[in-house]
């Protein structure tokens, strides 16, 4: 606020110069890490980036109850590798994890139904240690096709049924995705 000069005031109470700031120059991205191209490196083990994907093991948590575990498979794994298929799902439309990705990563894995007894024998070694093993991670979500993640609960449900369930989890074994993401 400024003074007016008619006022008396004592020196220490007057209002100090501004300092001013010096203009930045211009920048480079030369640090020894930095990303100098527009486009994203893509490939196995690279993952697929979006926003905000850490909220997927917020949303997780909400199906702990729900899950329908065998005696050899830990929540925690389970919780942790859906939460990562989940976000791969929704990177792969370039939005934020939500509850549906969770539900179908869930479903896809038979984690929320009934599931056959060859599907439980595949996940429990797919997710044994996810919670904590960055290799088991990537190869869990690698592992699972695109057109998967595409299809939506009901749909889900009718392909276990139907026993082409080992198609759905990428457990065929074919190559992974074409191109991947």
């Amino acid at each position: 606020m400024t003074q007016p000069s008619f006022v008396p005031i004592t020196e220490g109470d007057q209002v100090r110069g501004a300092r001013q700031l010096r203009v930045p120059g211009p920048w480079s991205p030369d640090r020894p890490a930095e990303v100098r191209t527009p486009v994203r490196r893509r490939g196995l083990r690279m993952g697929t980036p979006g926003p905000d994907q850490g909220f997927a093991l917020k949303l997780a948590r909400r199906f702990a109850d729900r899950l329908r575990l065998s005696g050899d498979e830990s929540a925690d794994d389970v919780l942790t590798g859906a939460a990562l298929v989940a976000s791969r799902r929704a990177g792969l439309v370039g939005r934020a994890p939500s509850v549906h990705d969770l539900t179908v990563a869930l479903s896809l894995w038979g984690f929320l139904d009934q599931a056959p007894p060859g599907l439980v024998a595949a996940r429990t070694v797919a997710f044994r240690a996810a919670s904590h093993d960055y290799e088991v991670q990537r190869a869990l979500v690698d592992g699972v096709p695109k057109a998967s993640l595409r299809l939506t609960p009901t749909e889900i449900g009718h392909r276990i049924a139907a026993g082409t369930w080992p198609e759905l989890v990428g457990l065929t074994g074919g190559e992974a995705d074409p191109e991947p993401d």
